[in-house]
């Protein structure tokens, strides 16, 4: 099967974080609405279908680490994917491998961009965190027995919703998985003229316990200078 193109997207500070007080100044800020337009905005450059991120990413900025209301009584729930229409233009992705986030609601909203969530999840998640999706009318995807399959992840995605682009959205560790799986085909790095020293925020690329810590070149596709001293860098992959 075919998968869509995927693009990893990342603002990060002078010092590659992606996350820390740089985002609070007036550099970063600027820096963050060029990342914005740039895929989201009303004439973007990236043709945007739907951003993928990680769990802790998506607790961070959507669902606040609340614990999702499981029912204590549900219907049996079938095997396998679980999907619904719902006429959106773009989506949400977050990858949830055990089944933790506490949606409140089947949509996050992003700025001016207001998406439908789809859970990620592996064969080891309950049936009663399945039928807690269901109620909210989430889609779900099953990718994996106990770990995420990024291949399987995009295969489904350009299946089921139709998506031929897909933005790669954090965390670090997430996006370093599918760089290694050779599912990225593109980097993209808004990169503000800030930094902050914190030495605990996390980086565009994380390795994880299962990496095997393999390095992945890139080839240099493009460079951009904003007025404001914000750099665009786009690399494509080489696999």
């Amino acid at each position: 099967m075919t998968k869509p193109f995927v693009f990893c997207h990342m603002l990060i500070s002078l010092d590659g974080k992606i996350t820390g007080k740089y985002m609070e100044t007036p550099e970063g800020e600027r820096a963050g609405d060029f990342f914005y337009q740039l895929a989201f905005g009303q004439a973007p450059f990236y043709k945007n279908q739907g951003w993928l991120s990680g769990r802790k990413t998506t607790d961070d900025n959507f669902t606040f680490y609340q614990e999702p209301e499981l029912p204590e009584k549900f219907p049996e729930v079938p095997d396998g994917d679980f999907i619904t229409e719902t006429g959106r233009k773009i989506y949400y992705i977050s990858i949830d491998p055990s089944g933790k986030l506490g949606w409140q609601k089947n949509t996050i909203t992003y700025r001016d961009t207001t998406a439908t969530v789809i859970e990620v999840l592996t064969e080891k998640v309950s049936d009663q965190y399945k039928a807690f999706l269901r109620q909210r009318n989430i889609p779900y995807l099953i990718a994996g027995q106990k770990q995420i399959d990024p291949q399987l992840t995009l295969e489904k995605l350009q299946q089921y919703f139709a998506l031929d682009s897909v933005m790669l959205g954090g965390g670090g560790l997430l996006n370093w998985s599918f760089i290694e799986a050779g599912v990225c085909d593109e980097v993209s790095l808004v990169v503000a003229p800030v930094a902050d020293g914190a030495s605990d925020s996390p980086s565009v690329f994380e390795s994880g316990n299962l990496s095997d810590n393999q390095a992945v070149a890139f080839s240099l596709e493009q460079v951009e200078k904003q007025a404001d001293g914000t750099l665009w860098l786009r690399y494509s992959v080489k696999k």
